[in-house]
């Protein structure tokens, strides 16, 4: 029996903050040293970080990135650790994991398959390194073996699969397993998603069992660059069964999980296996070999140990309140943002993102503690002397709630009784006369009188946009983002004041959905994260149908009523938008499955749905940035592109509108 022990570290890292990624990579690689550690995996480009964008074309980033590899190398004295880096090689930058043996740089494995669609865009920085190709690359007048290699340190055999190298069919493990690789470590960079981890846990177990290797994944944690989300998971499987995982959805700028694992059991688990055919015809220089003495182990009993809500029923409410309270937070101190303001309007959408900013104290101090977390934000000194979580809260945020004449007592009070609920900073302006003020003067100016019969759609959005220099303004004097409240089922139809409700310098719920968002205020309502519990005082938002609120109270309006059911809106929105459907293909799969609505109601829907749709790319492209949280993102700039200008579905439009006619009447 030949027991090592294995890591996998996850990072909270930033894009080009050097000394901030340095320290974090040498305090994990301190901490593993500490458990006995022998061979520890680290996120992918964990040096640089993995977001760098177009910067990573710089000739100035690589020289860095390659210096501070070396401050970092000497600092993996009697152990084996894997960093992440770009690394130019004859005028082509690739994506490869140097491994550190003992103080010294062995060599680099470079990434094969490189991850184009989605959020990434690595092909536009990297090249692929091709199948079996192996080099020696000199940097500094020492040469390195660079490439589709793998090592052997100290009669232990590592390989690699770099992230995407995990997804694809053909993955490298395959190779890796014939030439008797006994640890594949995955450092990646993989960005959270509604039920992820479950595939990232099945490729993983798969990949163990079915290379009859040691597996070792890391991730990233936290919001690293700005739009996507990380979730920190760390996995250590054998023979297809995981023996260790990490919690997801740090606070902490790293962590670390361990396990032991036999060697000799991996390698009997291989020679019993029927099917398994080592490669002997392979050549011999894709092995770097490098001599190494690993520390003697004693057996222990392991365990994986998930939270609870994990296995819950409520899992996606649990995700989505962690993940956005976890992003938030991240891109404030990294803003260096002293807080949030939200312009709350009591109904759904700003009391939502009000709350995931009160769940980012709660989460937060729950894992780290008072000083820890107040620490993390020690360029914020107004907040150092709060004695506990609520006041903490009312640092951070600010909820101002702006009436106008069209304003209600019911929508005022369902605002202060959440913001009160929640601890924050509750402020009521009242701006009718503002309003009026902008009103007065252009009708002045055009000599005409504005009413509500010719210029509804203008009268709304004055009101909205009057709310937007105050709440600015209140976000300078405290020094805070304000943070829009628009959600993804308006930014797909355009049901959104540019420079209104859209203002705002992040925007935290553009990527989910308004019935989503509906159910999930219901579960914080009555139900609550595990550990923390419910927001009673939501049932005032709950209970109310969404409004605007903007036409006079004798319109009785409402979202649903301006566009269509919100549940009809989503479905449309992933016909036409994820599975990219034709408007006639939408129509028939409405249809089936909506079946208590009238053929004329569905075409009006699908018809103001592509219309609109069309119409109003302009204002996603000016969208605040918001989060990435499932493959139905509207984001232009990561997800979902589409033209400014276009023809707006004429012709398809048309064809489903002689369809209907065809249609019996019933």
């Amino acid at each position: 029996m030949q027991l090592l022990h294995v890591g996998a570290a996850v990072l909270n890292q930033t894009p080009l903050a050097w000394d901030a990624n340095q320290a974090n990579v040498v305090a994990a690689i301190e901490e593993a040293r500490r458990r006995n550690v022998s061979i520890l995996c680290l996120p992918e480009l964990c040096i640089s970080g993995y977001g760098c964008e177009d910067a990573f074309l710089s000739s100035g980033v690589q020289r860095m990135a390659w210096r501070v590899l070396e401050e970092i190398v000497p600092q993996t004295h009697g152990m084996i650790v894997s960093l992440g880096l770009p690394l130019l090689y004859q005028n082509a930058l690739y994506d490869v994991a140097c491994l550190a043996v003992d103080g010294r740089i062995a060599g680099f494995t470079a990434k094969r398959y490189l991850a184009g669609d989605g959020i990434h865009y690595e092909p536009r920085w990297f090249k692929p390194w091709p199948l079996g190709r192996r080099v020696q690359i000199v940097v500094d007048g020492h040469e390195y073996p660079l490439g589709d290699i793998y090592f052997d340190c100290g009669g232990v055999r590592i390989g690699f699969e770099i992230c995407e190298d995990a997804w694809v069919a053909n993955r490298p493990g395959i190779e890796l397993s014939q030439r008797g690789v006994d640890v594949i470590l995955n450092p990646s960079a993989s960005h959270f998603a509604f039920g992820k981890t479950i595939i990232r846990e099945r490729f993983v177990l798969e990949g163990s069992r079915a290379f009859g290797v040691h597996y070792v994944y890391s991730n990233l944690v936290g919001n690293e660059a700005g739009r996507a989300i990380y979730d920190g998971d760390a996995l250590i499987a054998s023979a297809g069964k995981m023996i260790a995982a990490g919690p997801r959805f740090s606070f902490a700028q790293w962590g670390l999980t361990s396990a032991l694992v036999d060697m000799d059991a991996a390698r009997l688990t291989r020679a019993r296996t029927g099917s398994f055919t080592p490669d002997l015809t392979a050549v011999t220089d894709d092995c770097i070999h490098v001599p190494f003495t690993y520390l003697p182990c004693e057996p222990m009993a392991q365990s994986v140990q998930r939270p609870a809500w994990e296995n819950s029923v409520d899992v996606k409410e649990e995700e989505f309140a962690r993940a956005i309270s976890l992003a938030l937070f991240d891109y404030m101190r990294k803003s260096r943002s002293r807080g949030f303001v939200v312009s709350i309007s009591g109904g759904a959408d700003s009391a939502a993102v009000s709350c995931l900013i009160a769940l980012m104290v709660k989460f937060g101090v729950a894992e780290l503690g008072r000083e820890a977390f107040l620490t993390k934000l020690s360029y914020f000194p107004e907040i150092q002397t709060a004695d506990n979580e609520r006041e903490m809260v009312q640092r951070l945020l600010a909820c101002v709630y702006q009436s106008t004449r069209n304003s209600g007592e019911v929508t005022l009070a369902a605002a202060r009784g959440v913001a009160e609920a929640i601890g924050a900073d509750f402020f009521q302006f009242d701006i009718d006369r503002v309003v009026q003020e902008y009103l007065d003067l252009v009708s002045q100016k055009t000599n005409r009188t504005l009413s509500w019969k010719t210029d509804d759609l203008a009268l709304q959005n004055i009101q909205a946009r009057a709310r937007a220099p105050s709440a600015w303004l209140l976000a300078n004097l405290r020094g805070a983002l304000l943070a829009s409240t628009s959600n993804r089922s308006e930014a797909a139809v355009g049901y959104a004041t540019m420079d209104g409700d859209t203002s705002g310098g992040i925007s935290p719920i553009a990527g989910i959905d308004k019935a989503f968002l509906r159910r999930w205020l219901l579960w914080l309502e009555t139900i609550g994260p595990q550990g923390f519990g419910p927001i009673p005082a939501l049932h005032a938002v709950n209970v109310q149908a969404p409004t605007a609120e903007l036409r006079p109270p004798s319109a009785g309006q409402t979202d649903e009523a301006d566009l269509m059911p919100y549940d009809v809106l989503d479905a449309i929105e992933r016909a036409a938008i994820r599975d990219k459907h034709s408007p006639m293909e939408v129509f028939k799969l409405m249809r089936t499955q909506f079946v208590q609505y009238s053929a004329q109601e569905m075409l009006t829907w699908v018809e103001r749905f592509f219309r609109l749709w069309s119409r109003n790319q302009w204002k996603r492209e000016r969208y605040a940035p918001s989060f990435h949280v499932d493959d139905e993102n509207l984001d232009p700039k990561t997800w979902c592109r589409f033209p400014i200008l276009s023809g707006g579905y004429e012709r398809e439009l048309t064809e489903l509108h002689q369809f209907v006619l065809k249609l019996p009447k019933t």
